[in-house]
């Protein structure tokens, strides 16, 4: 009797379409489930759970109750790097390694946070919509460089960050929980705690994990210790952002802009205030899609499943110490 392939199942609507990573997939003969219906809470994974060797997370939740149903379940690999949508608790409990594509999309993302500045310095948004309606309102911007960005946490996105705002001529100010300080001398980045970065910001860029921790990490306090004109970008995730602060700043005018990639339910509700106001743009939580990026992740995650299929601990194991134990 033949062997069984391995059954691959996905809930990130990007695994498995870009560069070379379909025709791997093909090669390799795996059964792969995609479970991306956006009509269903879940995509579709708990008709599938059952049969999967291999699961590659994308946003949805992977939980105990998840885990539970997962009877074949060898590892849980996440397509991207934030992994604050998985129990990472219960999978050691139940002995499955987790892994994730660290840095695989950092310059995507990076690049986003740079887009979005220059959205809101130059008015890209309004200026499109003035033009394609029929008006000309021309706005009067402002530049980039002489400009100081605060990056909150300076991981491998952050520090891409840095570099291009550099390059830009902007200053650079950083917070992190593990400053990297060689990174910031060789660079020039001066590491401040989190109430100063507001303070000397002209931008705010938000690129820590989401979780208990950074919960409304930027609320109505830490809003009103930033600069009346100053700019808040949120390409990490929804709940590090009160939604409800942020809409009352800007009506007050006590903040000059927002860009917002990421929200706590996707899609968002746009009926919240926040959605009609004309300082404020937003991206459908994209910051990691491009193909170069999506290609990086995908063929990440492949290394990863080779390796648990061939009976090896997957590489970047965000748990293997814990499993490794008695």
């Amino acid at each position: 009797m033949a062997e069984a392939k391995p059954v691959v199942v996905t809930t990130s609507p990007g695994f498995g379409k870009h560069g070379r990573v379909p025709e791997l997939i093909e090669a390799r003969g795996w059964e792969f489930i995609r479970c991306t219906d956006t009509s269903l809470p879940d995509g579709g994974l708990s008709e599938h759970i059952a049969r999967a060797d291999a699961l590659v997370v994308g946003l949805v939740p992977v939980t105990a109750e998840t885990l539970a149903q997962g009877s074949k379940l060898k590892a849980v690999i996440k397509h991207g790097v934030g992994v604050d949508n998985i129990d990472i608790p219960a999978c050691t409990a139940a002995g499955l390694p987790v892994c994730n594509t660290p840095a695989a999309n950092a310059d995507a993302v990076a690049e986003l946070a740079v887009g979005l500045m220059f959205s809101m310095a130059r008015f890209i948004p309004q200026g499109h919509a003035s033009v394609t309606s029929g008006g000309w309102e021309r706005r009067i911007g402002t530049q980039l460089g002489g400009k100081t960005l605060g990056i909150v946490g300076l991981g491998n996105i952050g520090k891409r960050l840095a570099k291009l705002a550099l390059g830009l001529g902007m200053t650079v100010v950083a917070t992190d929980k593990y400053p990297d300080e060689a990174f910031a001398a060789e660079h020039g980045v001066t590491f401040v705690p989190l109430e100063e970065l507001l303070a000397q910001s002209d931008y705010v860029s938000l690129h820590v994990f989401g979780g208990e921790g950074n919960a409304a990490l930027i609320n109505a306090e830490a809003l009103k210790l930033m600069k009346p004109d100053a700019k808040l970008i949120n390409l990490a995730r929804g709940e590090v952002v009160d939604l409800d602060a942020v809409a009352a700043a800007l009506e007050a005018g006590t903040l000059g802009g927002v860009a917002i990639d990421a929200y706590v339910s996707e899609p968002p509700d746009v009926s919240h205030p926040v959605f009609s106001h004309p300082n404020a743009v937003f991206t459908p939580h994209s910051g990691a899609d491009t193909k170069e990026a999506l290609e990086n992740v995908g063929l990440m995650v492949i290394e990863s499943l080779d390796a648990l299929f061939a009976g090896d601990t997957p590489p970047r194991c965000l748990n293997a110490g814990d499993l490794a134990g008695p």
